[in-house]
């Protein structure tokens, strides 16, 4: 929030971590969460939602308001779909969720695979399953520790965010 803050011009942010959400809402639940989220990202009608280093899957209280399925009483703001897309260390189809760089480092250390990779892709209801923007594999070298190979996932994705998010935002640009 600090960085945000001191961006020329100044960036607005808004924190709402689930735990405290949900323990100064009894009764409410993730999906409540979710919708409270996206109605604050949709108050300030962005074109794209970028997530990336996130690490919340979000569920229909958020993909439905942000996909323009449902609408929500007195946020007049959604008046068509905006795209979500999320950055994942990982190729396709492998190693979804959470933990995906160790889960391919010991993949790699057992043999089973000789790359890895990164993707960024859309967001949906199935984690990390969404139809891929930008795919890249990054080799796995022998000896190598995970730090090093995390660093060097790291730089890739570093890459292909910036270019998946232009390439999006160029789709929505009318020909």
């Amino acid at each position: 929030m600090t960085r945000a803050s001191l961006a020329t011009p100044p960036i607005r942010t808004a924190y709402l971590a689930l735990p405290p959400f949900l323990k100064a809402n009894p009764g409410k639940s993730r999906d409540d969460y979710d919708t409270e989220v996206a109605k604050i990202v949709l108050k300030e009608q962005p074109d794209l939602i970028v997530l990336a280093g996130w690490m919340h899957v979000f569920g229909d209280g958020f993909l439905n308001l942000t996909g323009g399925i449902t609408s929500v009483e007195g946020l007049d703001v959604l008046r068509k779909p905006i795209p979500v897309i999320n950055l994942h260390p990982a190729l396709p189809g492998t190693f979804d969720g959470a933990n995906a760089i160790q889960r391919a480092y010991d993949a790699f250390q057992r043999g089973e695979i000789t790359h890895s990779g990164v993707m960024v892709h859309r967001v949906v209801k199935e984690v990390d399953r969404g139809e891929p923007v930008i795919v890249r594999e990054v080799e796995m070298n022998e000896g190598e520790t995970i730090e090093v190979f995390e660093e060097r996932l790291h730089k890739v994705e570093w890459e292909i965010i910036v270019q998946a998010t232009n390439k999006v935002l160029d789709e929505l640009v009318p020909a």
